[in-house]
């Protein structure tokens, strides 16, 4: 079955103060979603990042003890150029993250730790608008995020949380999915967008092993595209795409 598509989109909510993002990667949130970012942390919001691997697998001439502090760094780095200052890691093994209670649980827990209004996560579904494979780790986090919103506040689903000092919290009012095929709402991108570009840059090893490209014009080319894109969408700003669901 086919999703509508929403020909234009809504502006994000911002009545709401701290927002929790939780991704499988380091440079997950860059390319998804840091022009969002910034916008807000200049609007005095908070932002907190957590991870669910270091990434340590993502690049194939870089052995994972060697990997997983490099992109720690340069995840650390790349949360500080739009605002973020406090970045942690779940330390799930990068390539073989599993969907079920362990995941939720260890979500669940940043939620009640973090106690945002919004969450954000990256696209859940198995393909990217149905051309490109999804790959495991972000479907696996993408569908724990989902539920983890809900199991936060539950405190009979995961009670061992409370032990530990950290008590429900049904405060999550949004979850928002970036990258999303089927986007409704959006922010925003110009006031950011530079800073976003910095921040994926942050990523440099990453890049490099990625693509012969100029890092500055891949990083460059790749945001103000898909920016422009999705504006298309949104009164001809360009913006950031997020799916929106309400709790």
């Amino acid at each position: 079955m086919t999703e509508p598509r929403i020909s234009q989109l809504q502006p994000m909510p911002d009545d709401w103060r701290r927002a929790l993002a939780m991704v499988a990667h380091p440079d997950d949130l860059e390319y998804g979603c840091a022009a969002a970012v910034a916008a807000w942390t200049d609007g005095g919001r908070e932002v907190a990042y957590v991870l669910a691997t270091r990434g340590e697998a993502g690049i194939d001439t870089l052995e994972p003890a060697k990997c997983a502090p490099l992109r720690e760094q340069e995840q650390r780095a790349s949360a500080a150029v739009v605002g973020v200052t406090t970045v942690e890691f779940l330390d799930h093994r990068d390539g073989v993250v599993e969907y079920g209670t362990a995941l939720r649980r260890d979500i669940a827990a940043a939620i009640r730790r973090h106690r945002p209004e919004l969450v954000l996560t990256l696209n859940h579904r198995d393909t990217w608008g149905g051309v490109a494979w999804n790959t495991p780790d972000h479907v696996a986090v993408g569908l724990a995020t989902l539920d983890a919103a809900a199991d936060a506040g539950n405190r009979w689903i995961f009670p061992e949380l409370a032990e530990q000092g950290l008590e429900p919290w049904n405060g999550v009012r949004w979850v928002a999915v970036a990258g999303s095929s089927s986007p409704t709402h959006a922010v925003d991108a110009t006031p950011g967008l530079e800073r976003a570009v910095r921040s994926l840059l942050e990523h440099r090893t990453y890049i490099r092993a990625l693509t012969d490209d100029d890092p500055e014009t891949y990083a460059r080319s790749f945001l103000t595209g898909h920016a422009t894109a999705t504006g298309e969408r949104f009164g001809g700003k360009p913006a950031v795409a997020f799916e929106l669901f309400g709790r």
